[in-house]
């Protein structure tokens, strides 16, 4: 009578490897988390006050740049000028664009070191974030402009977890608040609301305040970060990360409310932005993102076309 065969020693052992591997895998990307966030949902009502960036489609998909081959870091919408901007980190510029994509101005940006991220704040007056350096870069920007100097602009250094290539990666601000947030993009992942900074008001004193909040930040599901964008109506924050190739929208308390996918087959996208850095928001909702090198997009709800 012949025997059951035994389970081999090694294929146990090597099973148990596997699965280790996939579960350290599936926490690394946060897959865990970011599935149990698409399953809650499902039996959720829907946010009223939410985006519901989950309803956004591509209007326009990965249109180049044409005049521009470098790499593109981070937008932002100016909604006096009714334009974009941007600013290329190599042989850095500052670049005005307009809405469909449209190089409109050039600006050679001096000094400014890595530069990541723009972020509007008021007529003619922006701050550009230099990743290496951690500064904070107020600059003014008149019609006849051409070159921007740093040594001559209000800045700022925040030096905390200082060091390697994964600095501050984006930008965004709430003027009603005063508050500056700035995205560092990883290891560890964070967010600090800077307040003070710009100085917007020179009969006051100069006083800084940096904060962070570790509990939104660990409810983030996303791998990295790579822009951030406010939105003044509903207070929302909204993250971009191009690892996890997923902008996420946090309420005011921090909490996860929807996502929009930016993976081949989702939002009507042809083909998975190959690597999203920056996104801005115009004053009827719609979207706007580019990707490293040039690629420009346009992302709208159904209602708005």
């Amino acid at each position: 009578m012949r025997r059951l065969a035994r389970p081999q020693p090694l294929i146990l052992i090597l099973s148990v490897i596997a699965l280790i591997a996939l579960v350290a895998v599936g926490q690394y990307l946060r897959l865990f988390e970011r599935g149990w966030f698409n399953l809650h949902t499902l039996w959720q009502p829907v946010n009223v006050q939410s985006i519901a960036l989950d309803q956004y489609q591509v209007s326009v998909e990965a249109r180049v740049i044409e005049g521009l081959n470098k790499d593109v870091s981070a937008l932002t919408y100016d909604p006096v000028r009714k334009s974009l901007f941007t600013v290329t980190n190599k042989n850095a510029e500052l670049i005005e664009l307009s809405l469909d994509g449209k190089i409109l101005r050039r600006v050679a940006l001096i000094g400014f070191g890595d530069a990541e991220a723009v972020e509007f704040i008021s007529a003619d007056t922006y701050v550009v974030s230099d990743e290496h350096q951690q500064r904070l870069i107020k600059i003014h920007l008149e019609e006849g402009t051409t070159f921007l100097d740093a040594a001559e602009a209000e800045q700022m250094t925040l030096g905390v977890h200082a060091g390697g290539n994964k600095g501050f990666e984006g930008l965004a601000y709430d003027s009603v608040g005063k508050r500056l947030f700035v995205a560092k993009e990883r290891d560890p992942m964070l967010v600090y609301e800077v307040q003070g900074f710009p100085h917007y008001n020179p009969e006051k004193s100069y006083s800084v305040h940096v904060i962070n909040n570790p509990k939104r930040d660990a409810g983030m599901f996303v791998r990295d970060l790579s822009s951030l964008q406010y939105d003044e109506r509903s207070g929302h924050l909204m993250a971009l990360s191009d690892e996890s190739r997923l902008i996420l929208e946090l309420d005011i308390d921090g909490r996860p409310l929807s996502t929009m996918s930016l993976s081949k087959g989702r939002q009507g996208l042809q083909k998975t932005v190959p690597q999203a850095e920056g996104i801005a928001m115009d004053d009827e909702g719609t979207l706007y993102l580019v990707s490293e090198p040039n690629l420009f997009y346009v992302f709208k709800k159904p209602t708005q076309n």
